[in-house]
């Protein structure tokens, strides 16, 4: 059988990576740079992919924390912008049932995230729907769709308080792929009995190439336009330590495997060896090389 291929191709141009930068504090007082966007241009990043993180931090120390983080590590930081007088991004972090609950300070630096000049040229946008909470990030979003990305991946990612129904679903208007948790799709997609049925329908609905459901343990599931179903599941014995960022993870490998145009099930396994990995360490986010090198060193393009 031939193996099912990536409905999306964005291997000329560059993936950018639009939203918000912080800190996630601890109860224990760690404090640990992440962020959804910005863990995924990291890990894109890490595995040798070149992103371009749209974003914005303040002129304090945590901001140039965040840039030196960036240099450092090899992470372009040309479309990180300073807010003069604005703060750096900061999440308090809870953990209950081994799952992570979040308090999102507001404002910060990210909701003021301005147009770049010139825009750039993204073979592929990703973004998820917590920078709609301000009105000046969300024009920017809307410029950057507007430029004609090849590709629009969408994570969902709700946080509570800070999403709308109708924003958000209007995200996924013009978008090709999308990313959904179990709860996140019960809350948005039209009525089923199953998670596959409701999956499908929202596929229609928006007219997306694909939906990838992430499910904890339990692994992740693709869905394509064309019918397909793909699925992965964690090894049995897999070490949970922190599961900030693992969704995160499987997102940036998904990513990389439209860049490098990856046959689909290569992708969703590939995504969940780094997601497992992930979650044994601390942080949503590794910065040591042979972390990533160890899975990526195996990750032949077909």
């Amino acid at each position: 059988m031939a193996q099912q291929r990536n409905p999306c191709s964005a291997a000329k141009l560059r993936a950018c990576i639009f939203g918000e930068v912080l800190f996630d504090l601890f109860p224990d007082g760690r404090r640990v740079l992440g962020g959804a966007p910005f863990n995924v241009a990291w890990n894109l990043a890490a595995l040798g992919a070149d992103p371009l993180l749209i974003s914005r931090v303040g002129t304090d120390a945590d901001g140039s924390s965040v840039r030196n983080a960036m240099r450092i590590s090899g992470l372009d930081d040309s479309g990180l912008q300073n807010g003069p007088g604005e703060n750096t991004g900061q999440v308090r972090v809870t953990i209950e049932d081994n799952e992570p609950a979040y308090e999102i300070v507001h404002p910060e630096a990210w909701d003021a995230i301005a147009e770049p000049d010139p825009l750039p040229r993204c073979g592929l946008l990703y973004h998820g729907s917590l920078a709609l909470r301000s009105e000046r990030s969300r024009r920017t979003l809307e410029s950057l769709r507007a430029a004609g990305p090849g590709t629009v991946f969408v994570d969902v990612n709700l946080r509570d308080p800070w999403w709308d129904r109708d924003a958000v679903t209007q995200l996924l208007d013009g978008a090709h792929w999308a990313k959904f948790n179990e709860h996140e799709l019960d809350l948005l997609a039209p009525a089923g009995e199953d998670p596959e049925t409701r999956a499908r329908a929202t596929i229609e609905r928006y007219g997306l190439k694909a939906l990838l459901l992430t499910a904890g343990e339990r692994g992740a599931s693709l869905f394509t336009s064309d019918g397909a179903r793909l699925a992965t599941r964690p090894p049995e014995r897999t070490e949970v330590v922190d599961t900030v960022g693992a969704g995160d993870a499987f997102a940036a490998v998904m990513i990389l495997g439209i860049l490098r145009g990856w046959p689909l099930q290569d992708s969703l396994d590939r995504a969940q060896a780094l997601a497992s990995a992930l979650v044994g360490q601390r942080g949503a986010t590794v910065h040591d090389p042979a972390f990533y090198g160890s899975l990526s060193a195996a990750w032949t393009d077909q």
